[in-house]
């Protein structure tokens, strides 16, 4: 069953919304890359390491190549170049020493906090305009986006 007219337009801008801010969000995560000599992959690790760490899971190298979609070749070198740049810590597991742990530095939570503390602060200073019952139907309603997304990159 298709949407009424109005409802549609109100969806395709809902759609065109979420593509403008997702070109403001990548041009803003550009900005801190090129600020820090990163390449934007460093960046989507950075997160992604976040973002896992968060999750209460642990950090990996193989984690975070299914994350990235990236070989572990690729990952080796992302690794090994964001170690470098003191961004990431790789620690053997005492019990298995095939087991590789991967943390993200105080320097480079610093980075992120520093230019990405004001963006943060004014998200929430937004979501502090809605109730709680109105915040859960965004979450859900990005979830789902999110999940599609996902699904159309996995084909």
């Amino acid at each position: 069953m298709s949407a009424p007219r109005a409802g549609r337009e109100r969806s395709d801008d809902v759609v065109h919304d979420l593509r403008r801010l997702t070109i403001a969000l990548h041009l803003f995560g550009a900005e801190f890359a090129a600020r820090h000599h990163m390449h934007a992959t460093d960046v989507r690790a950075l997160v992604a390491l976040l973002d896992t760490v968060r999750s209460g899971e642990p950090a990996s190298p193989g984690a975070l190549a299914t994350a990235l979609g990236l070989s572990s070749a690729s990952t080796t070198a992302l690794l090994d170049r964001m170690e470098r740049a003191d961004l990431v810590n790789r620690t053997r597991d005492e019990g298995d020493r095939r087991r590789v742990a991967l943390s993200v530095t105080a320097h480079a939570e610093r980075l992120g906090a520093e230019f990405f503390g004001e963006l943060i602060g004014g998200v929430l200073a937004v979501a502090d305009d809605y109730t709680a019952a109105e915040l859960d139907l965004i979450r859900g309603f990005l979830t789902k986006v999110t999940a599609t997304v996902e699904s159309a990159r996995a084909g």
